[in-house]
């Protein structure tokens, strides 16, 4: 790191890498990723990709996405407009996380439901010492 470049930290409560986290960590923000990692998407084909996404739920998400710089919304002049968002440079770099993050909970799902249902059947492990 060089000398002009800040220090970050994430368990450091006051540190804005908590903010960034925390809209990463939105289970709406990595379904966009993942969605737009394929090829830039308007925001109707966008809307019916992401199921259960409501019109003003997916607005806000687009417009932190591309306030923190991983998303750019193109205009185009047409009747009517045409408004398309892709993947900026730096959001291309998360979509490999995005990715394996999404994968690795389909993969493990059925361990997390029968963990789940475990705890609510009150089948906790007491840990020793």
């Amino acid at each position: 790191m060089n000398e002009e470049q800040l220090s970050y930290d994430v368990y450091d409560d006051r540190c804005p890498t908590r903010d960034v986290l925390a809209r990463l960590a939105d289970k709406w923000a990595l379904l966009v990723l993942g969605r737009l990692e394929r090829e830039p998407l308007r925001f109707n084909h966008l809307k019916r990709e992401i199921g259960g996404i409501t019109q003003k739920v997916l607005t806000q998400t687009l417009r932190r996405l591309e306030r923190d710089g991983f998303v750019s919304r193109e205009v185009y002049a047409t009747v009517p407009v045409t408004v398309e968002y892709s993947l900026t440079p730096l959001g291309k770099t998360l979509t490999k996380t995005v990715t394996i993050l999404a994968r690795w909970v389909e993969d493990n799902m059925d361990s997390i439901l029968q963990a789940q249902t475990n705890f609510d059947n009150g089948c906790r492990t007491v840990m020793p010492g």
